[in-house]
Protein backbone atom coordinates (compact mmCIF):
# COMPACT_ATOMS: atom_id res chain seq x y z
CA UNK A 1 0.00 0.00 0.00
CA UNK A 2 1.40 3.28 -1.05
CA UNK A 3 1.70 6.03 1.16
CA UNK A 4 -1.13 8.13 -0.35
CA UNK A 5 -3.54 5.77 -0.17
CA UNK A 6 -2.93 5.31 3.92
CA UNK A 7 -3.24 8.69 3.60
CA UNK A 8 -6.80 8.78 1.95
CA UNK A 9 -8.04 6.72 4.91
CA UNK A 10 -6.61 9.09 7.50
CA UNK A 11 -7.88 11.82 5.56
CA UNK A 12 -11.02 13.19 7.06
CA UNK A 13 -9.60 12.64 11.02
CA UNK A 14 -7.13 15.68 10.08
CA UNK A 15 -9.93 18.14 8.63
CA UNK A 16 -12.88 18.23 11.42
CA UNK A 17 -12.44 22.09 11.74
CA UNK A 18 -13.08 22.44 7.74
CA UNK A 19 -17.04 23.85 8.16
CA UNK A 20 -18.20 22.12 5.32
CA UNK A 21 -21.93 22.07 6.22
CA UNK A 22 -21.28 25.60 6.59
CA UNK A 23 -20.30 25.89 3.48
CA UNK A 24 -22.71 23.37 1.83
CA UNK A 25 -25.61 25.53 3.53
CA UNK A 26 -23.96 28.69 1.35
CA UNK A 27 -23.80 26.78 -1.66
CA UNK A 28 -27.55 25.50 -1.71
CA UNK A 29 -28.71 29.11 -0.71
CA UNK A 30 -26.96 30.14 -3.72
CA UNK A 31 -27.98 27.62 -6.27
CA UNK A 32 -31.65 28.04 -4.69
CA UNK A 33 -31.99 31.85 -4.85
CA UNK A 34 -30.40 31.11 -8.58
CA UNK A 35 -33.56 28.80 -9.44
CA UNK A 36 -31.28 25.22 -8.99
CA UNK A 37 -33.28 23.35 -6.45
CA UNK A 38 -32.30 19.88 -8.03
CA UNK A 39 -31.01 18.60 -10.56
CA UNK A 40 -27.41 17.32 -12.07
CA UNK A 41 -24.23 19.05 -10.51
CA UNK A 42 -20.81 18.23 -10.75
CA UNK A 43 -17.84 18.95 -7.70
CA UNK A 44 -14.22 19.25 -9.19
CA UNK A 45 -11.77 17.83 -6.38
CA UNK A 46 -14.55 15.79 -4.72
CA UNK A 47 -11.46 14.08 -2.30
CA UNK A 48 -13.47 11.56 0.37
CA UNK A 49 -17.11 12.80 -0.79
CA UNK A 50 -17.62 14.99 2.29
CA UNK A 51 -19.30 17.68 0.55
CA UNK A 52 -20.78 15.59 -2.24
CA UNK A 53 -22.47 13.85 0.58
CA UNK A 54 -24.14 17.14 1.55
CA UNK A 55 -25.12 18.25 -1.66
CA UNK A 56 -27.00 14.94 -2.25
CA UNK A 57 -28.38 15.09 0.73
CA UNK A 58 -29.89 18.32 0.06
CA UNK A 59 -31.74 16.47 -3.14
CA UNK A 60 -29.09 16.79 -5.33
CA UNK A 61 -27.58 14.62 -8.37
CA UNK A 62 -24.24 14.61 -8.04
CA UNK A 63 -20.87 13.74 -10.15
CA UNK A 64 -17.82 14.02 -8.13
CA UNK A 65 -14.63 14.47 -9.84
CA UNK A 66 -11.12 14.00 -8.25
CA UNK A 67 -7.58 12.40 -9.62
CA UNK A 68 -7.07 10.48 -6.52
CA UNK A 69 -8.38 6.82 -6.41
CA UNK A 70 -8.14 6.63 -3.41
CA UNK A 71 -9.60 9.43 -2.13
CA UNK A 72 -12.85 7.90 -4.13
CA UNK A 73 -12.57 4.96 -2.38
CA UNK A 74 -13.03 6.74 0.87
CA UNK A 75 -16.52 8.73 -1.13
CA UNK A 76 -17.60 5.06 -2.25
CA UNK A 77 -17.76 3.83 0.90
CA UNK A 78 -19.86 7.40 2.55
CA UNK A 79 -21.93 6.61 -0.73
CA UNK A 80 -22.38 3.14 0.45
CA UNK A 81 -23.59 3.91 3.80
CA UNK A 82 -25.95 6.99 3.08
CA UNK A 83 -27.40 5.29 -0.26
CA UNK A 84 -26.85 9.08 -1.82
CA UNK A 85 -27.46 10.07 -5.94
CA UNK A 86 -23.77 10.44 -6.35
CA UNK A 87 -21.42 8.87 -9.27
CA UNK A 88 -17.79 9.18 -9.08
CA UNK A 89 -15.22 9.92 -11.69
CA UNK A 90 -11.42 9.40 -11.57
CA UNK A 91 -10.19 12.40 -13.95
CA UNK A 92 -7.73 15.02 -13.89
CA UNK A 93 -10.19 18.29 -13.28
CA UNK A 94 -7.98 19.73 -16.59
CA UNK A 95 -9.41 16.55 -18.33
CA UNK A 96 -12.11 16.14 -17.32
CA UNK A 97 -15.44 14.57 -19.21
CA UNK A 98 -19.16 14.22 -18.50
CA UNK A 99 -21.85 12.99 -20.16
CA UNK A 100 -23.50 15.63 -20.83
CA UNK A 101 -24.21 19.51 -19.31
CA UNK A 102 -25.07 20.18 -15.22
CA UNK A 103 -27.15 22.75 -14.16
CA UNK A 104 -23.68 24.38 -11.55
CA UNK A 105 -20.16 23.24 -10.74
CA UNK A 106 -18.65 23.44 -7.67
CA UNK A 107 -15.27 23.51 -6.03
CA UNK A 108 -14.24 23.66 -2.33
CA UNK A 109 -11.39 23.66 -0.20
CA UNK A 110 -8.35 25.29 -2.37
CA UNK A 111 -8.85 22.63 -4.63
CA UNK A 112 -8.07 25.06 -7.65
CA UNK A 113 -4.80 26.63 -5.81
CA UNK A 114 -3.39 23.16 -6.81
CA UNK A 115 -3.55 24.30 -10.90
CA UNK A 116 -0.02 26.20 -11.01
CA UNK A 117 -0.32 27.56 -14.31
CA UNK A 118 -2.68 30.39 -15.66
CA UNK A 119 -2.87 28.45 -18.65
CA UNK A 120 -4.17 25.25 -16.53
CA UNK A 121 -6.90 27.40 -14.67
CA UNK A 122 -8.15 28.40 -17.99
CA UNK A 123 -8.79 25.36 -19.53
CA UNK A 124 -10.47 23.97 -16.15
CA UNK A 125 -12.59 27.03 -16.74
CA UNK A 126 -13.64 26.80 -20.63
CA UNK A 127 -14.02 22.94 -19.70
CA UNK A 128 -16.61 24.18 -16.94
CA UNK A 129 -18.32 26.43 -19.20
CA UNK A 130 -19.21 23.48 -21.94
CA UNK A 131 -20.45 21.32 -19.30
CA UNK A 132 -22.96 23.89 -17.89
CA UNK A 133 -26.17 23.86 -18.64
CA UNK A 134 -27.32 27.53 -20.28
CA UNK A 135 -27.10 30.07 -17.74
CA UNK A 136 -25.68 27.64 -15.45
CA UNK A 137 -23.50 28.31 -12.33
CA UNK A 138 -20.03 27.98 -11.32
CA UNK A 139 -19.28 28.55 -7.10
CA UNK A 140 -15.80 27.81 -5.64
CA UNK A 141 -13.26 28.62 -3.36
CA UNK A 142 -9.59 29.73 -3.81
CA UNK A 143 -7.10 30.44 -0.95
CA UNK A 144 -5.52 34.04 -1.12
CA UNK A 145 -2.14 35.21 -0.29
CA UNK A 146 -3.38 36.77 3.08
CA UNK A 147 -3.21 33.60 4.09
CA UNK A 148 -0.11 31.94 2.67
CA UNK A 149 2.07 35.03 3.39
CA UNK A 150 0.36 34.73 7.07
CA UNK A 151 1.46 31.14 7.76
CA UNK A 152 5.20 31.81 5.84
CA UNK A 153 7.60 29.82 6.28
CA UNK A 154 6.97 28.23 9.67
CA UNK A 155 6.08 24.66 11.56
CA UNK A 156 2.86 23.89 13.28
CA UNK A 157 2.33 20.68 15.22
CA UNK A 158 -1.06 19.32 16.76
CA UNK A 159 -1.19 16.68 19.00
CA UNK A 160 -4.84 15.14 18.84
CA UNK A 161 -6.75 11.76 20.94
CA UNK A 162 -6.51 10.57 16.85
CA UNK A 163 -3.02 11.42 16.59
CA UNK A 164 -0.58 13.99 15.85
CA UNK A 165 0.80 16.28 12.56
CA UNK A 166 3.70 18.47 11.60
CA UNK A 167 2.59 21.07 9.27
CA UNK A 168 6.44 22.22 7.93
CA UNK A 169 5.31 25.44 5.68
CA UNK A 170 7.00 27.63 2.90
CA UNK A 171 5.83 30.23 1.23
CA UNK A 172 7.45 32.24 -1.83
CA UNK A 173 6.49 35.74 -2.80
CA UNK A 174 8.38 35.82 -5.95
CA UNK A 175 6.28 32.88 -7.52
CA UNK A 176 3.22 33.08 -5.19
CA UNK A 177 3.68 29.65 -4.80
CA UNK A 178 3.23 27.65 -1.02
CA UNK A 179 4.37 24.51 -0.32
CA UNK A 180 3.90 22.47 2.72
CA UNK A 181 4.73 18.97 3.77
CA UNK A 182 2.06 17.48 5.99
CA UNK A 183 3.57 14.29 8.46
CA UNK A 184 0.69 12.33 10.23
CA UNK A 185 0.90 10.45 13.04
CA UNK A 186 -1.99 8.03 13.33
CA UNK A 187 -2.69 5.31 16.45
CA UNK A 188 -3.20 1.96 14.44
CA UNK A 189 -2.75 -1.30 16.62
CA UNK A 190 -1.61 -2.38 19.95
CA UNK A 191 0.62 -4.25 21.01
CA UNK A 192 2.52 -5.50 24.61
CA UNK A 193 4.47 -2.46 25.08
CA UNK A 194 1.61 0.07 24.17
CA UNK A 195 0.14 1.96 21.30
CA UNK A 196 1.53 1.94 17.83
CA UNK A 197 1.81 4.71 15.70
CA UNK A 198 2.18 4.64 11.77
CA UNK A 199 3.57 8.02 10.00
CA UNK A 200 2.17 9.44 6.83
CA UNK A 201 3.68 11.70 4.71
CA UNK A 202 1.86 14.45 1.93
CA UNK A 203 3.60 17.11 -0.20
CA UNK A 204 1.47 19.86 -1.55
CA UNK A 205 2.34 22.79 -3.61
CA UNK A 206 -0.69 25.49 -4.20
CA UNK A 207 -0.26 28.58 -6.21
CA UNK A 208 -2.13 32.41 -5.58
CA UNK A 209 -3.90 33.89 -8.25
CA UNK A 210 -5.28 37.53 -7.30
CA UNK A 211 -9.15 37.84 -7.88
CA UNK A 212 -8.49 40.61 -10.64
CA UNK A 213 -6.17 37.78 -12.58
CA UNK A 214 -9.49 35.01 -11.94
CA UNK A 215 -12.00 37.18 -12.99
CA UNK A 216 -9.78 37.42 -16.69
CA UNK A 217 -9.30 33.95 -16.30
CA UNK A 218 -12.89 32.93 -16.07
CA UNK A 219 -14.27 35.87 -18.62
CA UNK A 220 -11.81 34.70 -21.70
CA UNK A 221 -13.08 31.15 -20.87
CA UNK A 222 -16.68 32.64 -21.76
CA UNK A 223 -18.03 32.90 -18.62
CA UNK A 224 -19.73 36.10 -16.70
CA UNK A 225 -18.38 36.93 -13.77
CA UNK A 226 -20.79 37.70 -11.26
CA UNK A 227 -19.11 38.24 -8.22
CA UNK A 228 -16.40 37.50 -5.41
CA UNK A 229 -16.53 37.54 -1.89
CA UNK A 230 -15.21 36.54 1.52
CA UNK A 231 -15.44 33.14 1.93
CA UNK A 232 -18.57 31.54 2.28
CA UNK A 233 -20.65 34.80 3.44
CA UNK A 234 -22.39 37.48 1.73
CA UNK A 235 -19.54 39.93 2.49
CA UNK A 236 -17.18 41.95 0.03
CA UNK A 237 -13.48 40.65 0.32
CA UNK A 238 -10.98 42.71 2.09
CA UNK A 239 -6.97 42.75 2.57
CA UNK A 240 -7.36 40.01 5.32
CA UNK A 241 -9.55 37.47 3.79
CA UNK A 242 -7.72 34.37 3.33
CA UNK A 243 -9.92 32.63 1.64
CA UNK A 244 -12.50 33.63 -1.83
CA UNK A 245 -15.41 32.59 -2.93
CA UNK A 246 -16.32 32.97 -6.78
CA UNK A 247 -19.20 32.71 -8.71
CA UNK A 248 -19.82 32.95 -12.38
CA UNK A 249 -22.03 31.99 -15.03
CA UNK A 250 -22.09 30.18 -18.09
CA UNK A 251 -22.42 32.33 -21.32
CA UNK A 252 -22.44 30.38 -24.83
CA UNK A 253 -20.27 27.75 -25.59
CA UNK A 254 -16.42 27.78 -27.34
CA UNK A 255 -15.74 25.80 -30.45
CA UNK A 256 -13.57 23.68 -28.68
CA UNK A 257 -12.31 24.05 -25.03
CA UNK A 258 -8.52 24.27 -25.95
CA UNK A 259 -9.03 27.17 -28.96
CA UNK A 260 -6.28 29.34 -27.99
CA UNK A 261 -4.09 27.89 -25.76
CA UNK A 262 -1.18 29.28 -27.46
CA UNK A 263 -2.06 32.84 -27.29
CA UNK A 264 -0.06 34.51 -24.15
CA UNK A 265 -2.55 34.92 -21.67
Amino acid sequence: MSEYESFARVYDLFMDNVDYEGWSRYLTKVLKEDGIENGLICELGCGTGTMSELLAGEGYEVIGIDSSMDMLEEAQEKKYESGHDILYLNQDMREFELYGTVRAVVSVCDCLNYLLEDRDLLQVFRLVNNYLDPGGLFVFDMTTEAKYAGIGNSTIADSREDGSFIWENAYDPQTKTNEYVLTLFVPEDEDGNGLLYRRYEEVHVQKVYTAVRIRELLERAGMIFEGVFDAYTDEAPSEKSQRLTFIAREHGKVNGVSEDLNRPL
